[in-house]
């Protein structure tokens, strides 16, 4: 199965930007749909940005819309998501996960049965 490994958190100030990365191996994420989530200690993970390969398709949560971008990059399968003007209600342990065969991407977490250990992002000034 595939398996998902996130990375490029850490902790910045306010306003500063962060990318993070989920490389996938064992399969290609050609058909997959990868969805990125967070989650605070204490409460319910919420989907953030989603991609679906498929169709070609991009899903924001409100709070990342305008300020957060997903991306792929084919050759590398790898997913990743640019955060820009990070605030301190963007911290959280940020996870990706993955499923086949979506058409049209969501963000609710029981779409996806493939997720990664997590990358813990910290804004704090």
């Amino acid at each position: 199965q595939v398996h998902l490994v996130e990375s490029g958190g850490g902790s910045v100030q306010p306003g500063q930007s962060l990318r993070l990365s989920c490389a996938a191996s064992g399969e290609t994420l050609d058909w997959f749909a990868i969805s990125w989530f967070r989650q605070v200690p204490g409460k319910e993970r919420e989907g953030v940005s989603c991609i679906s390969y498929s169709v070609d398709t991009t899903d924001y949560s409100e709070s990342a819309k305008g300020r957060f971008r997903i991306s792929r990059d084919a050759a590398k399968n790898t997913v990743y998501l640019h955060m820009n003007n990070l605030k301190p209600e963007d911290t959280a342990i940020y996870y990706c996960a993955a499923e086949r065969g979506l058409i049209a991407c969501g963000l609710y977490d029981d779409l996806y049965r493939y997720w990664g250990r997590g990358t813990q992002v910290t804004v704090s000034s």
